[in-house]
């Protein structure tokens, strides 16, 4: 199979973040249901790893929806246009906040890979608001986006 973290944070969110299972408390069974589903040990620590940065970012100091986002040399290499654009689209419909834009970037540039795709960047959107309370609007919206254009292309 070749895949990367990135497929593993995807089945993960298709198969246990709409059930009442705890994955914290499920990691080492997660990790074997991962191992027998075909990924490799590697991509499933980095993906665990990549979770659990995501959920120990800090809040951070600025709190204003006013701001302005200037993208450094290194995210508009690795985040194309569409991508940045996307983002700017999502914090315009108010589905990210700059609190959560900020995680989605700090979380795509964690990805290892030269460049991000925008269909990483839409799942990478949906995991950021999953971890962040009272976000049922911004994540029912973020699915729509999601499914919406996956079933575009099956048409």
């Amino acid at each position: 199979m070749n895949e990367d973290i990135f497929d593993v944070l995807i089945y993960l969110f298709e198969n246990y973040m709409d059930s009442d299972m705890d994955i914290d408390a499920d990691t080492d069974t997660l990790k074997t249901e991962l191992k027998a589903a075909g990924f490799n040990s590697k991509n499933i620590i980095q993906a665990f790893e990549w979770l659990d940065t995501l959920v120990q970012q800090e809040e951070p100091m600025f709190k204003s929806n006013k701001n302005f986002r200037i993208f450094c040399a290194e995210e508009n290499q690795k985040l194309d246009i569409e991508c940045r654009d996307f983002i700017y689209f999502l914090q315009r419909l108010d589905i990210l906040t700059p609190i959560t834009r900020e995680l989605v970037i700090d979380r795509a540039m964690a990805i290892d890979s030269h460049q991000v795709s925008i269909e990483k960047i839409q799942w990478i959107s949906l995991i950021v608001l999953l971890n962040q309370p009272d976000e049922e609007l911004a994540i029912a919206h973020m699915e729509n986006i999601i499914y919406q254009e996956e079933s575009a292309f099956l048409n």
